[in-house]
């Protein structure tokens, strides 16, 4: 049986105050920032005809912003830290890991289509939640490397 640690209650206070801000920041880049014009601006800056960006705008913003809703609800999952349940550090930890490859998954123009529009307050909501979550996985794979447990329990 494993006993809390010093680092256990501060651990899973971050995780849920992390997971309330990537909550708020995939809501935002999901439902608010890219809409089907972002994304035929998106389309057109990637190289797309006016006609073709038309025409597969509205179904990659369905799947865009089914994928957003995933990451909506997985997030979610890390409001439940406290309860201090292996499943929910293990869910936070894959959805953080596949959300943090966002910085590196996600093509340049996007933000480039996002700062014209919004400007530099644009790109927050992306950066809070792919960089955040990156940081979070790093945090957390560290706590693991330490503890040998999930939620830095000895």
């Amino acid at each position: 049986m494993t006993a809390p640690t010093r680092f256990t209650r501060p651990l899973q206070n971050l995780v849920v105050a992390c997971s309330l801000a990537f909550v708020i920041g995939t809501a935002l880049q999901a439902f608010v920032i890219i809409d089907e014009q972002a994304i035929f601006d998106i389309m057109r800056t990637a190289g797309a005809s006016p006609e073709q960006a038309a025409t597969d705008a509205p179904g990659f913003l369905l799947g865009f912003r089914a994928v957003g809703c995933v990451y909506l609800l997985g997030n979610m999952v890390g409001l439940l830290a406290r309860t201090g349940r292996p499943a929910v550090f293990w869910t936070v930890l894959a959805v953080n890991l596949t959300q943090a490859a966002g910085v590196v998954v996600i093509p340049p123009e996007v933000f480039e289509v996002t700062l014209t529009r919004f400007g530099p307050a644009g790109l927050l909501p992306s950066y809070l939640t792919d960089g955040g979550a990156a940081l979070l996985t790093l945090l957390l794979l560290t706590s693991l490397a330490r503890f040998r447990t999930p939620w830095a329990h000895q």
